[in-house]
């Protein structure tokens, strides 16, 4: 066993910390989505609050065991080592700076319903782009940049490959968060 083995694992750990992570985080959409009433939406923002703190290490762990394979065995210019670096960037921008500022508008919505049924605010924000397009998004980004890592193409297969797993993240967030309008309607509103 070498170092470069050792960090390889270390990098594939990450991945998968910071998959299983995105996991569970999907997993609490669809529960937020399905609630109901505010005792059935707080318990999916609690998981999804607590998940959300293992991005960064997944991402420092990615980039630091990237940084070294790519001095080690490759090079710093190759096409998908950049898009890879390119994507962590992207990752580490859009979840703190919009999904983690829409957790925090869900929050005071779920706080400003009180109990009971949700209202027509909380659902609507159950339902927010700012967490479901950069939940998949992420995950669909990571698919393509690992498809980068086992396929290696060149810098135009490397580029149209990131680009077409957000543009599906995109669309499969768009159409998962849907709601049907009297759905919407429907929610009763709370009297404070």
């Amino acid at each position: 066993m070498n170092a470069y083995d050792v960090v390889l694992y270390l990098h594939l750990l990450s991945l998968f910390v910071g998959i299983g992570a995105g996991s569970i985080l999907i997993v609490c959409l669809f529960q937020l989505r399905a609630a109901q009433t505010l005792e059935q939406a707080v318990p999916w923002g609690m998981v999804a609050g607590k998940t959300a703190k293992l991005f960064p290490i997944a991402i420092l762990g990615l980039f630091a065991s990237g940084a070294y394979m790519a001095s080690d065995a490759w090079t710093w210019g190759t096409s998908w080592i950049d898009l890879g670096i390119v994507g962590l960037v992207v990752l580490a921008i859009q979840g703190p700076f919009v999904a983690e500022r829409t957790a925090k508008k869900l929050e005071a919505a779920l706080h400003a319903n009180g109990p009971g049924p949700l209202g027509a605010e909380a659902r609507r924000m159950t339902l927010h782009p700012g967490l479901w397009v950069v939940e998949f998004s992420s995950m669909c980004l990571v698919f393509g940049i690992v498809w980068n890592m086992a396929e290696k193409p060149g810098f135009g297969g490397s580029i149209a490959a990131v680009l077409v797993a957000y543009a599906v993240g995109v669309t499969l967030a768009l159409l998962a968060s849907r709601a049907p309008a009297e759905e919407l309607e429907a929610a009763p509103e709370t009297v404070a």
